[in-house]
């Protein structure tokens, strides 16, 4: 019924769970996950849970908060990415919020490693699971510059994975033909921008995730998040959206379905 579009199955405070995670999900009628890659030096790991398990699939990528790791080549997101249940390019992006004594124009290494990633996805044709956080307006640039439907290559596509931007560029991802993602954040109290954004994303366009182990919806707020906790962010789309939770459900497991077209309809 339920799909969870991102979580990382593969840290060990889930890992070490995981049998009993994947008992609750089935009892929170949670079908499938998608087991997002952070480094490649991970990547081994997230593809065996995927492997092992029918109903989780894997991506490949490095998060762009991570330095001192391998840096990915585009042959080798080209080649991990032709590996049975491989279905997309990511957690890639741009991440500005801790920037410390940095300026922006230092990080030109992350932008350079968002641009790989992009042109991986658009050479292999799979989608690119996006982190933005606090550049905004260089990932949209970005994007844009990269992301075309210029030459032998499909035109990037998508979803911007934990959607925490402003309804403006929202809009700017939807109309580069992206999908928007919500996360636990949407049901914080203090998360009332965010939830006018999901009212204003047609359904056709949306994805639900945990990000487990992080950001666990009310009223786990502060407790180790997993999977079987999605149909909480489902719950309140539907409350948003003035629509069923079954709606949500069918609608946000399409979506996955078609943007990741590797997975099993």
């Amino acid at each position: 019924m339920f799909t969870d579009s991102h979580c990382h199955l593969s840290f060990p405070e889930l890992r070490e769970n995981l049998p009993e995670i994947r008992q609750a999900m089935q009892t929170a009628q949670v079908d499938r996950a998608l087991c997002i890659c952070t480094t490649l030096e991970e990547f081994e790991t997230v593809h065996q849970l995927a492997t092992t398990y029918d109903n989780f699939w894997c991506t490949v990528g490095v998060h762009p908060d991570n330095q001192d790791v391998q840096e990915p080549g585009f042959d080798d997101l080209v080649r991990f990415a032709g590996l049975a249940k491989v279905v997309g390019i990511g957690e890639t992006g741009l991440d500005y919020y801790r920037l410390g004594e940095r300026t922006v124009a230092d990080m030109e290494w992350q932008r350079e490693r968002f641009r790989v990633h992009i042109r991986a996805a658009r050479h292999t044709g799979k989608p690119l699971v996006i982190h933005t956080r606090n550049a905004s307006e260089d990932t949209l640039a970005i994007l844009k510059e990269e992301g075309g439907s210029a030459g032998k290559n499909a035109p990037a596509r998508g979803v911007f994975h934990c959607f925490t931007e402003t309804q403006a560029v929202a809009r700017a991802a939807l109309d580069l033909g992206f999908y928007i993602s919500f996360s636990g954040v949407i049901t914080f109290k203090n998360a009332a921008d965010i939830r006018e954004v999901a009212r204003f994303v047609p359904l056709d366009r949306i994805l639900i995730e945990t990000d487990s182990p992080y950001l666990a919806p009310m009223p786990y707020r502060g407790k180790t998040n997993n999977p079987s906790y999605v149909p909480l962010v489902a719950q309140k789309i539907s409350e948003i959206k003035q629509v069923s939770l079954e709606v949500i459900a069918q609608a946000t497991s399409r979506n996955f379905e078609q943007l990741f077209t590797g997975v099993n309809t």
